[in-house]
């Protein structure tokens, strides 16, 4: 399999480029409300200091948490994401900030990618954990955002990477006959990463459950009495154990998050089934042709015996296991994944490795029944087809809807005094009140009046319409004005 190798690196390295599309974009396109806020919090950081147990972004509003917020706390993953990515650029300081963010992101899905790939050649084979890797790194879904600033590709990684080297040290623990924490390598970097993978995003502890089975598989029930293993659960959760109790002290800084599970009642409606099945995994992500590939890789966990029929693969609970975490996690934070496709991030390691698992079933089924090249050619074609009708819809996020908007945030960044306090009203998004970089509110929470006897100085509008500029245009001083934004001092 020397070739595999060789073609390995190389998509790594395509891997890696294709991430690099529009990398100059503004944090401006698909679900930029949610990017501009991480990147937020970077900012702060990088403009005064960097301080864990306080990270703040621009909105002083009470939208996220339903209470006024003055200091701007946020206080949602613990954000060590945010200063690896203040610290880089303060340490280099040759590409913007949000580039850091973007390129913390590509390395975590190669990461991801690798995790994946070494997980699946080692329960079933190398071709299958190519395979896995290559939809894992040229998902168009996975490549927009994988280039995204958010924690989320990073937790993906890190979760992937807590599961790998919990794996390793159990294999080496039973070699030697002893659940022994002394092979500390593998035993701390598998709590490090699933550690890391929880302060990042709570929703990670789904996906523990391949480690619990790897437990289960190695001492069946007695698992539960294994003290080591209540070392390696509890030093994995302290942390975040930590995070959340220090954050239970600044209510004001928590969005509201209860909504997430069943806010809307959708779980298990048809709507529910329709969106995440059909709507987001099947079209969306795997281009419809690749569910295909999907489908293959669950009949690859079973295989024929003359004497007892269909049974399952030895290997299969593990692939399963990864199957039944993705599920409990769409099922219990439903209305999150319904909402916002971004939240699937967390499922792409679950998707790549069953589409890994078929296309490497179909491939050595084609090249039984003709030849290689013929079985490469089928293969390709397919693939290639799942990841164009993916892409034509994929496509769209990349894109910059709104180039007013972007105008108007950089120039109030420009002008405005770095102790402005502002109005962006922008639908209740704070992309706007991002662009600009000044603490405020992104929404009109109260009459201008009240605002501004809280302290609000200027105005800041995207896209002005003339009645913009017939009503608020003529009660406050103009700062700037175009097209594109209107600017106003309001005291």
């Amino acid at each position: 399999m020397r070739r595999i190798s060789w073609v390995l690196v190389g998509i790594f390295v395509l891997g890696f480029i294709v991430r690099l599309y529009r990398f100059d974009n503004p944090v401006a396109d698909w679900h930029a409300f949610r990017q501009s806020d991480t990147n937020a919090v970077s900012t702060i950081f990088a403009r005064d200091s960097i301080n864990l147990l306080y990270p703040r972004y621009f909105d002083i509003s009470n939208i996220q948490s339903g209470t006024d917020n003055p200091s701007g706390y946020r206080f949602v993953e613990f954000p060590i994401y945010n200063a690896v990515q203040a610290g880089l650029f303060g340490v280099f300081g040759i590409l913007a900030l949000e580039q850091w963010g973007r390129l913390i992101s590509i390395f975590a899905s190669l990461a991801g990618a690798c995790f994946v790939y070494l997980l699946v050649k080692r329960y079933a084979s190398e071709l299958a954990g190519f395979f896995a890797g290559l939809f894992y790194l040229f998902l168009p879904f996975s490549i927009f955002f994988g280039r995204t600033i958010l924690p989320d590709p990073s937790m993906a990684a890190s979760i992937l990477g807590g599961i790998y080297f919990f794996d390793r040290w159990l294999e080496k623990s039973i070699k030697y006959k002893v659940l022994s924490i002394k092979y500390l390598v593998p035993f701390g970097l598998s709590i490090l990463f699933t550690a890391l993978a929880l302060l990042l995003k709570p929703y990670a502890l789904f996906f523990t459950l391949p480690m619990a089975y790897l437990a289960w598989k190695a001492f069946g029930v007695d698992f539960i009495k294994k003290w080591q293993l209540w070392v390696f659960a509890i030093l994995s959760l302290v942390p975040f154990t930590l995070w959340r109790w220090w954050i239970g002290h600044f209510p004001e800084g928590i969005p509201a998050s209860s909504w997430l599970f069943n806010g809307d009642g959708i779980r298990f409606r048809p709507a529910f089934f329709r969106w995440l099945g059909f709507e987001r995994i099947t079209k969306l992500i795997l281009g419809y042709v690749g569910i295909l590939f999907v489908a293959g890789g669950l009949f690859a966990l079973s295989k024929r015996s003359e004497s007892n029929g269909w049974q399952l693969d030895k290997n299969a609970g593990f692939f399963l296991s990864f199957a039944v975490a993705s599920a409990l996690y769409v099922s219990v934070i439903a209305t999150g994944n319904v909402r916002h496709d971004y939240y699937q991030i967390a499922i792409i390691p679950t998707i790549s490795i069953f589409a890994g698992l078929g296309a490497s079933k179909l491939f050595e089924f084609t090249s039984e029944k003709s030849n290689h090249v013929t079985a490469s050619a089928v293969l390709g074609v397919l693939i290639l087809t799942s990841f164009y009708f993916s892409w034509m819809l994929v496509r769209d996020y990349f894109n910059i809807n709104d180039r007013g908007m972007v105008a108007a945030g950089k120039r109030a960044d420009e002008i405005l005094p770095k102790d402005a306090i502002v109005i962006a009203p922008y639908d209740g998004s704070t992309t706007l009140l991002n662009m600009s970089a000044r603490r405020g509110w992104p929404t009109f929470q109260e009459p201008i009046e009240k605002l501004i006897e809280r302290g609000a100085t200027h105005l800041v509008i995207a896209n002005p319409t003339p009645s913009d500029f017939s009503g608020f245009g003529t009660m406050y001083e103009h700062v700037s004005s175009s097209k594109e934004y209107l600017i106003l001092k309001l005291k």
